[in-house]
């Protein structure tokens, strides 16, 4: 006889343990709260469907939070199989530039959501629309929109973080973890801009301007991409990944300083090599020969002293190392992701949930970080095939 199985939760992760659960076994069920599926999966593809990313296995492992957590979910469902089983679904992907990975050009990001919900309807999935998950009565059951009760033999919840509120991934599930006794954290945001008190002057001239090909650094860690110049600070794919070490120094510290390479592909004796070496004026010689920007001119100029910035050594350094001061992060719900949430400690390997039986915890609702690039995305995916692995080989027992 099937079991039921109530997956709490539309976004990636439950929709791809739906995806691979065998409905032979199982009665599935997904209730959302919101009135229709993948509502952050489509929020993510606004700046382009980034879904997952092109790195090595081995390395693709190394930037999560805490290592290790995820290898083995990560290494069932790979990157290359994400692809794989996309193309099963007439999604054929690319390879970007930066080796993230997208769906063909003319893909949109709901037309991938619909093949997949299509797949799900052909499988037998069930779907409950407009369901809140509340509680857990005195019985054990589920309980929706407080007096909707639902009766499962096993309960996935994949509920999401705490950004993005209008998505659905609101984080208000957690005090219901809380007061039933499972460890948790509060929600940090990551993936997220970070506050810079600019000078008034700089900003206003350069605010929303890109910085590019630079390097970001913080306590041995470096990464290498992109940021954006706002009011608020800064963002970006080159800030976003160092956001477990700037938490942490904003937490200790109530400040965090990075350093930026403005020219990672320049050497630093080259670089001063060819300050030294012009008959230019400085400025010129950054402008034209070294091909730094506007922004970064200003930046430099308004953070050097005459004498610092007229020496080529000091100056190189001062191109190879700027250093700024972070002093805050932007509110939790404009973070792309977040940390906190279910502890690893409340969760076994295959994501159950120490203190409830046959009831399980996957995706962003569990303490693990990421950065962007489809990292997380690729993260959710394969919790959710793992686990489904995990419910398809415990059904043969019954």
């Amino acid at each position: 006889m099937k079991k039921k199985l109530a997956i709490v939760g539309g976004g990636t992760a439950g929709l791809f343990l739906a995806a691979f659960v065998k409905t032979e076994f199982y009665d599935v069920t997904i209730y959302e709260k919101k009135a229709s599926l993948g509502r952050k999966f489509l929020v993510a593809g606004d700046g382009g469907f980034n879904l997952t990313h092109a790195e090595d296995h081995p390395d693709f492992k190394l930037r999560y939070t805490p290592t290790g957590f995820l290898n083995q979910a990560l290494d069932h469902f790979t990157n290359v199989d994400f692809r794989a089983w996309l193309l099963t679904l007439d999604i054929p992907t690319f390879v970007g530039s930066s080796k993230r990975v997208f769906p063909e050009k003319g893909i949109k990001p709901i037309e991938v959501l619909k093949r997949i919900e299509t797949h799900l309807k052909e499988s037998k999935v069930q779907f409950e629309f407009n369901k809140i998950f509340t509680h857990w009565n005195e019985d054990g059951m589920l309980a929706f929109n407080q007096n909707e009760l639902i009766e499962s033999d096993f309960a996935v919840f994949a509920l999401g973080g705490g950004s993005w509120k209008v998505t659905g991934s609101d984080g208000d599930w957690l005090n219901v973890f809380k007061e039933k006794g499972i460890e948790t954290s509060p929600f940090s945001p990551s993936n997220c801009a970070y506050k810079i008190d600019w000078q008034k002057e700089f900003i206003d001239k350069h605010e929303g301007q890109p910085l590019k090909n630079l390097s970001i650094s913080i306590n041995g860690k470096t990464q290498k991409g992109e940021a954006v110049i706002t009011r608020f600070g800064i963002e970006g794919n080159a800030i976003y990944g160092l956001s477990p070490e700037i938490r942490t120094e904003l937490a200790l510290k109530n400040e965090a300083i990075v350093h930026i390479d403005f020219k990672p592909t320049l050497e630093l004796s080259v670089l001063s090599q060819k300050l030294a070496r012009s008959n230019s004026k400085t400025t010129e010689i950054l402008k034209n020969k070294i091909k730094l920007t506007k922004p970064v001119l200003d930046l430099i100029k308004s953070n050097s002293s005459k004498e610092q910035f007229l020496d080529p050594k000091s100056l190189a350094q001062l191109i190879k190392s700027f250093p700024i001061k972070l002093t805050g992060t932007a509110p939790i719900d404009e973070a792309i992701s977040t940390t906190g949430g279910i502890s690893l400690n409340a969760v076994s390997p295959s994501f159950e949930l120490m203190k409830l039986k046959n009831t399980f915890c996957i995706g962003e609702m569990l303490n693990w970080d990421a950065p962007t690039g489809g990292y997380l995305i690729q993260a959710c995916a394969s919790s959710g095939v793992y686990l489904a692995k995990h419910l398809n080989q415990l059904a043969k027992s019954y």
